[in-house]
């Protein structure tokens, strides 16, 4: 992983002009857990958390991708929101 790049990525995501779309954020927020802790673990949240659930999902939806090639996707990602703005 290019860890410099990733960093610079992580910087720029909070520079937005203008706020992703909830699947974009749930994208990012997957990508970036995959890329920093690799795999989820841990119990699923119920009840009516269902922000906390969505994110679990999200994140669990990526298990088995390498952490490099999640970071690869976060910058990809972040670049080409950046470069709509």
């Amino acid at each position: 992983m290019n860890k410099e790049a990733f960093e610079q990525a992580v910087k720029n995501s909070k520079t937005l002009k203008s706020k992703p779309s909830n699947d974009i954020l749930l994208k990012l927020y997957s990508l970036y857990k995959q890329a920093t802790e690799g795999d989820i673990s841990g119990e699923r949240p119920g009840g009516f958390d269902f922000k906390g659930q969505a994110k679990y999902d999200a994140w669990e939806s990526l298990k088995g991708k390498s952490s490099d090639e999640a970071a690869q996707e976060y910058i990809d990602l972040v670049n080409s929101l950046l470069s709509k703005q």
